[in-house]
């Protein structure tokens, strides 16, 4: 079955509206653990608009489950943050400074060889590697070639051509790199804009999906539902048929 890692992004977003802590960071971080969700990521961008530095400490120090942190390896306060927590994974996601939200994978062609200095930094500390990249064959390929442990597919494409009521091509491009990084033994992650209509249709058809990221759309569910249940919501779409 495909884990559940959960983006708190918008929960410290909510908290920094106001200042002081409520809602509690650490604390919805735990009662997502609770809940079920296999993990928790953050992306601390360099404003610390959302999650803060202190937060990525904080959470470090209390967390059971898996952590994920994800971020531009460009960043040189970036890499310190991530060698002091040292979470079970980082993310490298090509985000410039004060990006909205990420809107393109790496061109691991043009950036193999920063990629692949970079990356043994945290692999040599024993922290799994992921790469953010396009449903693209040839950028899986070269992904391969970096030393990076595995690949995050960028599904924002995926998600609009669902929604417009087109999910065979939708998912066809996500299928052939899914299908090029098992030829090649890197694992795959997923993430950006899946949400409870759609997650279901593509978990079931990429092989061997190790690992889905949502933050957005199930902390939006969460105002209607409920966090717990949204959480186990979520977990369900992610469930093979057969078990349902």
């Amino acid at each position: 079955m495909t884990n559940l890692s959960v983006n708190i992004n918008k929960i410290a977003t909510l908290r920094n509206a106001r200042g002081g802590n409520n809602p509690n960071l650490i604390k919805t971080a735990l009662d997502i653990e609770n809940f079920g969700a296999y993990g928790i990521t953050v992306h601390p961008r360099p404003d610390e608009r959302h999650i803060t530095y202190k937060d990525v400490y904080n959470l470090k120090e209390v967390l059971t489950t898996e952590f994920n942190i994800e971020g531009n390896p460009t960043e040189e306060n970036f890499v310190k943050l991530v060698m002091d927590c040292k979470p079970t994974q980082v993310t490298f996601v090509p985000d410039i400074r004060g990006q909205i939200t990420s809107n393109h994978g790496w061109d691991t062609i043009k950036n193999k060889e920063f990629l692949k200095n970079i990356i043994p930094v945290f692999t040599n500390a024993g922290i799994r590697v992921s790469i953010f990249v396009d449903a693209d064959v040839n950028m899986i390929a070269a992904a391969k070639d970096t030393g990076t442990n595995r690949v995050e597919l960028y599904t924002e494409s995926y998600a609009k051509q669902f929604t417009a009521g087109n999910k065979e091509a939708a998912i066809a491009p996500f299928i052939a790199a899914a299908l090029k990084a098992n030829e090649l033994e890197l694992g795959i992650n997923a993430g950006h804009d899946l949400d409870l209509q759609n997650l279901n249709y593509f978990a079931q058809n990429i092989p061997n999906l190790l690992e889905v990221s949502i933050g957005h759309a199930l902390i939006c569910d969460a105002l209607y539902l409920g966090l717990e249940n949204a959480v186990q919501l979520y977990k369900k779409q992610l469930t093979p048929i057969m078990n349902q």
